[in-house]
């Protein structure tokens, strides 16, 4: 089967990559670095030729509000349209549990709108979504400073670790379209505020987090079940102490 992976040089994409070349499929690495633009549209039409499946697990490069929606809306429109012009059999997205429960935030509503562009277009889809990757802990660390405070909602989270995200990634990939959703979850579930405060400790960070309930979460309010998944996901096998001592060990 060929594959070609939009993001492929990226965290999860190099990753899902390296999976299917070992599972003896043909994966493309597509990126702006490797000449395949979404947004502009170069070298895509060249890219997708003999293409089976595209996945699609590109990020936008900004977080500002109307850079993600512009970034979202226009590669995925510029991405399906070529792909039916290619015959492509399937479109698999990476995108985020709770998603539709965030839109106060600009960066969830980009993901709307990118998972609104999938259901309308006539290719078969798969759209996973994950929990947050333990990768991103320190984004969130960062997120959450106000002046020498870090606060954070006590919600529940269950993160994953970007290595279980590409190998179900793999699998959505490999598998028959469900024209629907497939979530994916890390297999413990715990509070925001009390995995930073665990994050930090490990990182030898002395500052404390502050649970508030108040505190937006790249700028939306959580309850309780907003970042957790539904009745029967996924879970991968790797929890936080394993990550935490495997991404040191990387170093």
């Amino acid at each position: 089967m060929k594959i070609l992976v939009i993001g492929g040089t990226g965290l999860i994409g190099s990753k899902l990559v390296k999976i299917l070349v070992e599972r003896g499929h043909e994966a493309i690495a597509a990126s702006p670095a490797t000449g395949v633009n979404t947004i502009t549209g170069a070298g895509l039409a060249e890219a997708l030729a003999g293409v089976d499946v595209v996945v699609d697990v590109a990020n936008s490069p900004s977080f500002e509000d109307r850079a993600v929606l512009e970034f979202f809306e226009t590669s995925g429109r510029n991405l399906l349209a070529a792909e039916a012009a290619a015959g492509v059999r399937h479109h698999v997205a990476l995108s985020v549990v709770g998603t539709h429960r965030l839109a106060e935030s600009g960066y969830f509503r980009g993901k709307i709108a990118q998972e609104k562009l999938i259901t309308a277009a006539s290719i078969p889809y798969t759209i996973v979504h994950s929990t947050q990757f333990f990768e991103f802990l320190g984004g969130i660390v960062q997120s959450g400073t106000v002046g020498d405070e870090i606060r954070l909602s006590p919600a529940y989270v269950q993160p994953i670790a970007s290595d279980d995200v590409a190998l179900a990634m793999a699998d959505a990939t490999l598998a028959a379209p469900v024209n629907g959703i497939i979530e994916i979850a890390g297999p413990e579930r715990v509070r925001l505020a009390d995995l930073v405060q665990r994050y930090l400790l490990k990182t030898g960070d002395a500052r404390k987090v502050v649970a508030d309930e108040q505190a937006r979460y790249f700028g939306a309010l959580l309850e309780d079940d907003t970042l957790v998944p539904g009745p029967g996901p996924r879970l991968g096998e790797v929890g936080f102490e394993t990550w935490f001592s495997s991404a040191n060990a990387k170093k």
